[in-house]
């Protein structure tokens, strides 16, 4: 009789032994996936951070866990400087976009999260939004035939009657011929206007006689 009980008992250990090195119930934590919250975010000035945060999920058991200090953060085009989920504007690239990945995890084990973060400062000229291009428009009047031309280049009118500069760009418009009469030209010498563009943009008219 107590053979049987060795026995038995021998035979659960095994078993025991067998379930424990099977992968479904093995105890070795395995990553699948990283969660980057939060997924997105805009930065509406230069100025300031965000704190992004790596959330990792796991099987073998389930379970979550925040790893934002144990992933590598990198972002795609230099848009911002991130260190340990801590995201900032560049202040020189702070006006466009990008995307922030958390990598966890070794080859064979490879886990990616991403957000995109987008700098968009509406008060700042030089950012999208905020008025980085202005349009500048040109209407010519009269019955005799005029032509106004620009420099920097962009307005050959009639024809090319309005063209997009960078806001705050000096525009010089020229008049052929010369006798010339300029409106909404806020410097206005002979057949010449010189145009600085406001963030709004600008609206010349040349009367030819």
């Amino acid at each position: 009789m107590k053979r049987s009980y060795i026995v038995l008992a021998l035979g659960a250990l095994v078993i025991a032994g067998a379930l424990l090195t099977f992968p479904s119930c093995g105890h070795q934590e395995k990553l699948v996936a990283v969660t980057v919250q939060p997924s997105s975010f805009t930065f509406l000035t230069q100025a300031g951070s965000e704190q992004y945060t790596a959330i990792g999920t796991y099987i073998h058991p389930p379970a979550t866990k925040d790893i934002t200090k144990q992933v590598t953060w990198k972002v795609d085009d230099g848009v911002v400087a991130i260190n340990a989920g801590l995201a900032t504007p560049s202040p020189d690239l702070g006006c466009g976009g990008g995307t922030i990945s958390a990598t966890a995890g070794g080859s064979s084990n490879v886990a990616i999260g991403y957000a995109t973060v987008t700098v968009d400062n509406p008060a700042d000229p030089l950012c999208p939004g905020g008025g980085k291009f202005a349009t500048l428009s040109v209407a010519v009047v009269g019955t005799v035939g005029g032509n106004v031309t620009s420099l920097p280049g962009g307005i050959n009118c009639p024809g090319t009657c309005i063209a997009t500069f960078n806001t705050n760009a000096s525009v010089l418009l020229t008049a052929t011929p010369v006798t010339v009469t300029w409106a909404n030209c806020p410097q206005a010498s002979a057949n010449q206007c010189a145009v600085t563009l406001p963030v709004g943009g600008a609206a010349v008219i040349a009367t030819f006689p």
